[in-house]
């Protein structure tokens, strides 16, 4: 396993952990603080504008891991499946544009008014299918993010890495998986799903589970808070052969997006070098 307790060159930062700094903001306070890798969401690099974000981010020197997200492929009718296909080519030029190593796909729950989970994955089979020969031509790997099963109605019809796994193998070239050990730590055929992902692992996502959680979306905790065992997830990882950075996404309306952004880099810092 890598020895990150006096490296933070592996450390990336998913711009919902310092919530709600701007782009410019986000690559100028890792820039300040010694980070030089980001994962922005989509909003704030629209909000930059995409040619101006691009130029930030080159003229930084900044890694981008990851821009989130893409997916919500499921829908009612056809053009509702057809506006998700045109937000997620969108999606992918984005992240071409700012040389992201991925696009992060949350795929999508049930339609509105539908009880057919099973209709639900198809779509996202189909959305994959139709999405990837862009993906391909953009030289941007799709990193397929299985969510945990309580956000199965809402967020994401899939749920382990096994059912990610299962896709990647069905769809083949530019797909991959994100690994976020606040999704998956529960699943007892983790370690044998991440081995299987070998040579697929595009993202890995950091960050803790509260005990007790009071709020399912947004009360993730910080890394060594909670019940997490991220050393050993972190084990299997590499053991799989992945040697990409650790990519710390936490959602925290009432702790972590009410403290100074620059004091929660610092704990990130901490953090990664002494528990992940």
């Amino acid at each position: 396993m890598r020895d990150l307790a006096n490296d933070r060159s592996l450390l990336s930062i998913n711009s919902m952990t310092v919530k709600p700094w701007s782009l410019e903001q986000l690559v100028e306070g890792c820039t300040r603080a010694g980070i030089s890798a980001i994962s922005p969401w989509r909003d704030i690099v629209q909000a930059c504008g995409l040619p101006r974000a691009a130029k930030l981010i080159r003229d930084h020197g900044m890694t981008v891991t990851g821009l989130c997200r893409g997916g919500m492929f499921p829908a009612a009718d056809e053009a509702g499946r057809r506006a998700a296909l045109d937000d997620n080519t969108r999606a992918v030029d984005e992240a071409a544009a700012i040389g992201a190593r991925c696009l992060v796909l949350v795929v999508g729950g049930l339609p509105k008014g539908s009880r057919d989970i099973f209709g639900a994955r198809q779509q996202v089979r189909e959305g994959l299918a139709a999405l990837l020969p862009h993906a391909r031509a953009a030289n941007v790997p799709l990193a397929i993010e299985p969510l945990h099963p309580m956000y199965a109605a809402d967020r994401a019809c899939l749920n382990t890495l096994a059912q990610a796994n299962d896709l990647c193998d069905e769809l083949g070239e530019g797909t991959g998986v994100a690994i976020d050990v606040y999704h998956v730590w529960w699943d007892p055929q983790l370690h044998e799903q991440i081995a299987r992902a070998a040579g697929r692992i595009l993202a890995y996502h950091v960050n803790d589970w509260l005990v007790p959680t009071t709020d399912l979306l947004l009360d993730r905790g910080m890394m060594g808070d909670g019940i997490i065992d991220l050393r050993a997830i972190r084990t299997t990882v590499e053991a799989a052969g992945y040697r990409g950075h650790c990519e710390v996404e936490i959602l925290s309306a009432k702790t972590w997006w009410k403290r100074d952004p620059d004091e929660v880099l610092r704990t990130c810092i901490e953090r990664h070098q002494s528990v992940v």
